[in-house]
């Protein structure tokens, strides 16, 4: 009997105490987090990719002496060349001009950890002239004696059509978005044109002073000339005399330039292939004939990424 009662009071013992700590443990615990954690997309920069651009391009058109050896030819062993260095005196300022400009581009990448390098080619069609010009009118007298007098003119214009780049690039990838720098090799397709004018003439104000200076007139002699139309050339009032009409001489071409580009931008991926960018550009194209260009492009675009 007392070993019955002594068996009967242990197990109840363990029976309150296994109650006891089952009411202790979390079941919250037992059952796992109640949400669960949010993962993040990772983003495979590396493979092809294609897309478009648009934005707004400023181009700054130079003129570097494009008419000085039009006119330097055509005044080759004159003595106002000579003397005077007529040829540089036209000074053509340089223009902004901007526009829109759209295209394509494509590209390959390659990464490494968080470090992207790749290639890209663009197109941008850009279609915008700088025009700019200069006039001016002198005389003077030689020191042969003679009074001369002469007015230059030039219109000159540059249109850039469009224009294409290789870059190499490189980024860094902080999630979903790559900021990158680029720079490489530009080239560029202009039309350019020259039209200066010429108008050059005078006469021997030496010998008409000394004729002036007779008494007897019939002792004068002739007085040379040159821009003058001969048969109505007054020797008694040169000065009044109506010269030549000023001649111009126009040239036009189209161009193909190489040159470089720099620039840096931003990369957005929505998903793994769609993408979307934010770029600044800068093309130096080499001078041609005299004519100078830089662009400055502002641009956004989207690609697909194989």
């Amino acid at each position: 009997m007392r070993t019955l009662t002594i068996g009967f009071l242990a197990a109840t013992t363990l029976g309150c105490l296994s109650t006891a700590q089952a009411a202790d443990l979390d079941y919250d615990y037992l059952r796992g987090p109640e949400y669960e954690p949010v993962t993040t997309q990772i983003i495979d920069w590396s493979g092809a990719y294609v897309g478009g651009h648009g934005g707004y391009s400023s181009g700054a058109f130079g003129f570097n002496n494009v008419a000085q050896q039009t006119v330097a030819n055509n005044l080759r062993q004159t003595v106002i060349e000579k003397e005077l260095s007529v040829s540089s005196l036209l000074h053509v300022q340089d223009v902004r001009k901007g526009g829109n400009s759209f295209g394509a581009f494509a590209g390959y990448n390659f990464q490494f950890d968080e470090a992207v390098v790749g290639i890209e080619f663009d197109y941008t069609r850009f279609d915008t002239q700088g025009l700019s010009g200069d006039a001016i009118g002198r005389q003077a007298v030689t020191s042969d004696g003679w009074q001369n007098f002469y007015s230059l003119s030039d219109t000159s214009t540059t249109k850039v059509r469009d224009f294409g780049t290789i870059r190499a690039r490189a980024g860094y990838a902080i999630e979903n978005f790559l900021p990158y720098v680029t720079g490489g090799f530009a080239i560029g397709r202009a039309q350019i044109s020259d039209d200066v004018g010429i108008q050059t003439y005078g006469y021997d104000a030496k010998t008409y002073a000394a004729n002036k200076a007779l008494t007897d007139s019939t002792k004068a002699v002739t007085v040379n000339q040159y821009g003058y139309n001969p048969t109505t050339f007054n020797q008694n009032n040169p000065d009044g005399s109506k010269p030549l009409p000023m001649e111009f001489f126009g040239k036009s071409k189209t161009k193909v330039v190489g040159g470089i580009t720099l620039g840096a931008g931003l990369e957005y991926a929505i998903t793994s292939n769609i993408l979307l960018r934010g770029e600044y550009q800068y093309v130096l194209l080499n001078d041609f004939d005299g004519h100078k260009v830089n662009i400055n492009t502002v641009r956004g675009g989207a690609a697909y990424k194989f």
